[in-house]
C-alpha cells in the first residue's frame, strides 16, 4: 500500500523533470564562468549601444514618429526574444545528451526547458534595459502593455517552435551552420535595424511575409501608439506562425524520438 501511494502520474513526473532541468539550466547559464551572468546582459546591451551610436552619428533622432533610442531598444529586445530561445534550443540535445540515460528525461524536455530559461532571462534583461533607459530620461512605459506582452509571447513561441524543429534537424541532418547563417539575414529582414516602410513595393510586402517583422512592429506600436506601424501588422499572424512552428517541432520530435536518444 505504501509503495502504491508513492506512485506519481506521468504529468507529475514531467513537471518534476522540467523543474529540475530549469534549475540546472538556469544555474549553468549564469554561473558557467565568473562573468557568464554579465555576458548574458551585455549581448543585447552592446547591440543597443552600437546602433544608438550609429544613428546618433547620422543625426537621426526620430523613426516612424517615435524616439530613435526607443525604436532601437524595443526592436532589438523583442527580436532577441526570438533569437536567443531559437539558438539555445537548437543545441540543447547535444549539450544534454548525458541526461538521456535517465528514462524520465526526453530530448523534447531539454529543448522546452532551455527555451523557457532564455525567455525568462530575456524578460529580466528587457526590464533592466528599459529601467536604465527610463532613468536616463527616455520615456519607456508602454502605452499598451498587453500588446507589448502579446508581441513578446508571440516572438518567444516562434523561437521555441524554431528551436524544436532545428534541434532535430541538427541531430539528424547536422544543419547547425546553415541555421547560424540564416539568423543574420533575419536580423535585417525583420525590420530591427532599419524601417521597412522605407522600402518600395513589392519588396515591403514580401518582407511582411516574415512573422518576426509583425512582432517587432507590434511591440513598437505598443510602446508608442503614435508610431506609424504598418497597416498589415498582425499579432494574429505572428501567433499563428508561433503555434504552427511549435506543433511542427513537437511532431518531428515525436517522429525521431528514438533516434534522438540512441544516436
Amino acid at each position: 500500500m505504501a509503495a502504491a501511494n508513492t506512485l506519481r502520474s506521468p504529468a507529475a513526473v514531467t513537471i518534476a523533470v522540467w523543474h529540475a532541468l530549469f534549475l540546472r539550466e538556469a544555474v549553468a547559464r549564469i554561473s558557467s564562468s565568473r562573468t557568464a551572468w554579465l555576458w548574458v546582459l551585455l549581448e543585447p546591451a552592446f547591440h543597443i549601444a552600437l546602433l544608438m551610436f550609429l544613428f546618433s552619428t547620422i543625426r537621426l533622432r526620430v523613426i516612424g514618429g517615435i524616439d530613435t533610442a526607443l525604436w532601437i531598444m524595443v526592436g532589438l529586445l523583442v527580436f532577441f526574444m526570438f533569437r536567443r530561445p531559437a539558438q539555445r534550443a537548437m543545441n540543447s540535445i547535444f549539450a544534454n545528451r548525458a541526461l538521456f540515460s535517465y528514462r524520465q528525461v526526453k530530448p523534447v524536455d531539454v529543448v522546452l526547458v532551455r527555451a523557457a530559461v532564455e525567455g525568462f532571462l530575456m524578460i529580466a534583461i528587457s526590464c533592466l534595459v528599459l529601467t536604465g533607459a527610463g532613468l536616463y530620461g527616455i520615456s519607456v512605459f508602454p502605452a499598451d502593455p498587453l500588446r507589448v506582452l502579446a508581441a513578446f509571447v508571440g516572438m518567444w513561441m516562434c523561437g521555441l517552435g524554431f528551436g524544436l524543429a532545428t534541434s532535430v534537424a541538427e541531430e539528424v541532418l547536422e544543419t547547425g551552420r546553415f541555421v547560424q547563417v540564416l539568423m543574420q539575414p533575419l536580423y535585417f529582414l525583420s525590420g530591427v535595424v532599419f524601417p521597412l516602410d522605407k522600402l518600395p513595393s513589392p519588396y515591403r510586402e514580401w518582407l511582411l511575409l516574415n512573422p518576426l517583422a509583425h512582432g517587432v512592429d507590434a511591440a513598437r506600436h505598443g510602446f508608442a501608439p503614435f508610431y506609424r506601424a504598418f497597416p498589415e501588422t498582425s499579432l494574429l499572424y505572428l501567433h499563428a506562425w508561433g503555434i504552427g512552428l511549435v506543433f511542427l517541432g513537437l511532431a518531428v520530435h515525436k517522429r525521431y524520438a528514438l533516434r534522438l536518444v540512441t544516436r
